[in-house]
């Protein structure tokens, strides 16, 4: 009879070979194992001191400011604001566009079917939702989840250049189009933009103060309808991996 372990195991295989995982030829049996970060990828140690003040200033920034905000009509139809979640010192942040129905209802960010794909992503790079960042451009919902206008885009973005301030990550990863062309200010589209590295500064000014690496990729809700864009998606991954230090999984 096997193991309750080697069921898990077995029913775990099965379900992640429905998607093929991102492109991955290959399930592994268990996430890579972390190995020290190199000097070249520029990493650093969380400071467990460093990590609680960042987490009290994103909590007076949520608290504060965000869950009363009133900078556009969003607020008369929302149920939650979305701040974001995750590790207040993440070395890598997940941008989106915006909360979806699921997201309102429960506050928080990526929670839904996308949501679920988000996690799908994130657990090959030998990571946990835990210990990255995961956000939205707006931290209100749209109705009928329609796309952002660019007055409230203007006027929510602001929250997120603070966050992203605060947390200071190695790596930026732009969930999307509007996300990837809020951060860099360009009117490029997704595709030609993904697979490179893009310099963002969070002084909104190219050049001034220090650059961190931003990788667009496409929205986990746009995989969803076409999957067959997800090699891709798992390519711009393991190029952040790379860049982090990370282990490639074999």
């Amino acid at each position: 009879m096997a193991s309750r372990e080697d069921s898990a195991r077995q029913a775990l295989i099965q379900y992640l070979r429905t998607d093929r995982l991102l492109g991955l030829e290959e399930i592994p049996l268990r996430l890579p194992e972390r190995s020290a970060p190199t000097a070249e990828a520029g990493t650093r140690t969380p400071n467990p001191t460093d990590a609680a003040e960042k987490g009290e200033r994103l909590g007076a920034l949520d608290e504060g400011q965000v869950k009363s905000c009133t900078r556009c009509g969003l607020h008369e139809t929302r149920n939650n604001t979305v701040f974001g979640q995750g590790s207040p010192a993440a070395r890598l942040v997940f941008v989106g566009e915006a909360p979806g129905f699921e997201e309102d209802r429960q506050g928080v960010a990526f929670v839904g079917k996308a949501g679920q794909l988000l996690t799908r992503m994130i657990v090959p790079m030998g990571l946990s939702r835990e210990e990255v960042f995961i956000c939205n451009v707006l931290k209100c919902r749209p109705p009928n989840n329609r796309d952002p206008s660019a007055d409230e885009i203007a006027r929510c973005s602001p929250y997120l250049y603070e966050q992203l301030s605060i947390i200071e990550p190695e790596v930026i990863i732009a969930l999307g189009a509007p996300a990837a062309k809020t951060l860099l200010q360009t009117k490029q589209s997704i595709g030609r933009l993904r697979g490179r590295f893009h310099d963002f500064y969070l002084s909104g000014i190219e050049g001034v103060g220090e650059a961190i690496p931003l990788m667009p990729t496409y929205h986990p809700a746009y995989l969803l309808r076409s999957p067959g864009e997800k090699g891709k998606t798992w390519a711009d991954l393991q190029a952040v991996m790379k860049r982090m230090g990370l282990p490639l999984p074999k």
